[in-house]
Formats: C-alpha cells, sequence, structure tokens
C-alpha cells in the first residue's frame, strides 16, 4: 500500500510544437516550401503531444487556410491537441467560430494580448483592466467545448482573478526566464515563476509555459516550477530542426522534459 505521506507522481509535460516559423519561411518565396503541413505530421510522428499557431491579422506566418487544414490533420492524431492561438479583440474568435461551423478540432484557446503589428508576444493580460473584456469570450469558447488558456506574466497576485474570469489555463510568458538564464539572476527570476505556479495551482488552474524555451533552459524550468502541462515552443525548436531535423529535435525537447521528471 502507497504511504499516505508519498509525493504524488509527477505529471509528464506534455510538448506542443509552434510551427510559425515554417510558415514564415515559407512566405518568402511562391513554392509552398518548406511544407506546414509536412512539418506538422513529422513532429507529431515524432512524438510531440500537439501543435500551436499564431495567425496573426496580418498573415505574416501562418494563414488562414493553414489553421483549417491543420485542424484537418489534427483529425487524424485523436490523441493530440491543436493550440490557436492570438488576440480574442482581433482575429482569433473569428477562427474559433470557423473551425467550430467547419466540425473540425479545437482543443485550446490561448488569449494572447499582442498588438495586430506587434513583433512578438511581450506581456501577458492585466488584471483588472482587462477582465470585463475577456470573460463574455472566455464564455463562449467554452459553449463551443475548448479549453481556454490566458497568456500571463508570473504574477501570483494575478492567477485567482484570472481564475475568476473563467480561465482553465495560465500559460507563463517566460521570456525573463530564458534572458536571466547563465546570469546571476535566474534563481530569483525562477522563483518567481515557482511562486506563481504554486498560486496558480491553489486557485485550481492549469499552467501552461512559453517564450524562448530552449533546450538548454527547459529542463531547469521544469524542475523549479510545479505542475506545468504543457509548454508550447516554436522559434527555438524549429531553429534547431534546420540543424537537426524535426524528428530528432522532438526527441531532443522530449528528453529535456523527461529530465525534469523525478527519479523513480
Amino acid at each position: 500500500m502507497t504511504p499516505v505521506h508519498a509525493p504524488a507522481p509527477r505529471h509528464r509535460t506534455a510538448l506542443s510544437v509552434n510551427i510559425n516559423k515554417v510558415a514564415l519561411l515559407r512566405n518568402t518565396r511562391h513554392l509552398g516550401i518548406p511544407d506546414v503541413l509536412r512539418a506538422a505530421q513529422l513532429c507529431l510522428e515524432a512524438g510531440a503531444q500537439g501543435i500551436t499557431v499564431h495567425p496573426r491579422p496580418d498573415e505574416r506566418h501562418i494563414r488562414s487556410d493553414d489553421v483549417y487544414e491543420l485542424a484537418a490533420l489534427m483529425k487524424d492524431w485523436p490523441d493530440r491537441e491543436f493550440n490557436v492561438e492570438g488576440n480574442p479583440l482581433q482575429n482569433l474568435m473569428g477562427f474559433v467560430r470557423s473551425l467550430a461551423a467547419r466540425g473540425l478540432p479545437l482543443h485550446q484557446c490561448t488569449f494572447v494580448p499582442d498588438g495586430e503589428s506587434q513583433f512578438t508576444s511581450d506581456r501577458g493580460w492585466s488584471f483588472p483592466d482587462d477582465a470585463a473584456r475577456l470573460k463574455p469570450l472566455i464564455e463562449e469558447v467554452h459553449s463551443r467545448g475548448v479549453r481556454v488558456s490566458l497568456f500571463m506574466d508570473p504574477l501570483p497576485e494575478a492567477m485567482a482573478a484570472a481564475r475568476e474570469v473563467g480561465a482553465d489555463r495560465v500559460e507563463f510568458y517566460t521570456e525573463t526566464y530564458a534572458r536571466a538564464w547563465g546570469t546571476p539572476d535566474k534563481d530569483k527570476v525562477l522563483e518567481q515563476f515557482s511562486q506563481a505556479g504554486r498560486a496558480a495551482a491553489a486557485s485550481h488552474l492549469g499552467v501552461n509555459a512559453g517564450h524562448d524555451l530552449n533546450r538548454d533552459n527547459l529542463a531547469e524550468f521544469l524542475h523549479a516550477v510545479p505542475g506545468v502541462l504543457e509548454v508550447s515552443i516554436g522559434h527555438a525548436l524549429i531553429a534547431d530542426a534546420l540543424e537537426l531535423g524535426y524528428s530528432a529535435t522532438v526527441a531532443a525537447y522530449l528528453r529535456c522534459i523527461d529530465e525534469a521528471l523525478p527519479a523513480a
């Protein structure tokens, strides 16, 4: 019999591959290469648990057709997840509605507060400022049977507010950790994420993470931050794939995830 004081086994973090940068490279020519669908297929075959896209209004990387074609691909992978992220005050809700109308899968919708011409995501939602705008949109996504994650800075005091507006999960914006990697500030920054993770758990929120995580810093982050259910990794993973190939790269990131698991 397992003693009552034994710690619960740690859940293995899922890897969702963000393929935006594959689309960005493709869009520099009119040849259709590299193939976004093929990239997703290879990542799934290598063991990735999900595919993420962030279609911005200017379609500078992921295009509308990509979203629907990838969703159709995901029907062949019923044990994996399709995550579409973006600003629900811009084009994101249109994809949520259209995917539902077409009977295509969408498992998670990640709300990100970026501007239309923003270079990349650089902050999380702010409470109470954003609460009134987010709550009805979260309710609409839920009405379609889709989980909602909010892109958030690692602020422990904000976790209860995220749960109050109806979020199922938060995705920690991890650029501050990535910037601190290899500096004397790393442990202090990592502790802030750890505290935010504990606050999220206390508020009954699941925790995702993403932005500038890579093969060097991923395992330590997962070891320090409790209960991370999913990491969404794009830029570093696709850059690694240019050298190693998709299959070897996904395998390498999965090994990083396993390194963070406690010894049996």
